[in-house]
């Protein structure tokens, strides 16, 4: 800022001079100015955003009925990050990759009608509607099993389930199919 002023006794550049302190308390702010914008630069990506994560979060309705509530930072940052770029597809490429990120690794099977000629012996009879049906396997899950004076009669005997892993992929498939899933496959 000194060297902005013009030249002459009026605009004194000497260290403790008043117009001196009062150029470096502007300069000060100016750069307080300047950091916070190269702040708000780094808060555009939510990869490394601290500040607005909040902001995100709210614009894009997380956490979901799928998520839950994140515990770190690093988490919230890898759901928006997902919630951001993973828009759907209609390839099994985009479930396993879509998985992978939640933590599992799956494989998927896709039932196909029966045909003479391109079906052999052993392949399922699946005609139909099992055309819009497929499976994905999965690592374990955890078992809730039937206990007595805990559940009550026409309650399953075992529950194998992972509610995060189905609820974002029955999310995310196309509506016109049906999702299987199977566990410790």
């Amino acid at each position: 800022l000194q060297g902005l002023l013009p030249r002459g006794r009026a605009w004194t550049r000497e260290p403790g001079a008043d117009l001196t302190l009062f150029l470096q308390a502007i300069a000060d702010e100016f750069g307080r100015i300047d950091a916070r914008a190269t702040d708000l630069i780094r808060e555009l990506d939510p990869r490394q955003a601290s500040e607005l994560l909040e902001d995100y979060e709210r614009l894009l309705a997380l956490p979901d009925e799928c998520t839950g509530e994140a515990t770190s930072i690093t988490q919230r940052r890898n759901e928006i990050i997902l919630k951001l770029t993973s828009q759907g597809a209609i390839n099994r490429q985009f479930y396993i990759d879509l998985a992978l990120n939640l933590g599992y690794t799956i494989t998927i099977y896709e039932y196909r009608e029966f045909r003479a000629g391109l079906s052999v012996a052993g392949d399922p009879v699946s005609n139909g509607d099992w055309v819009h049906v497929w499976r994905v396997n999965a690592p374990a899950a955890v078992g809730q099993f039937f206990s007595a004076g805990q559940n009550v009669a026409g309650d399953p005997l075992a529950v194998y389930s992972d509610g995060v892993l189905e609820c974002v992929i029955n999310k995310r498939k196309p509506a016109e199919t049906i999702v299987l899933f199977a566990y410790g496959a």
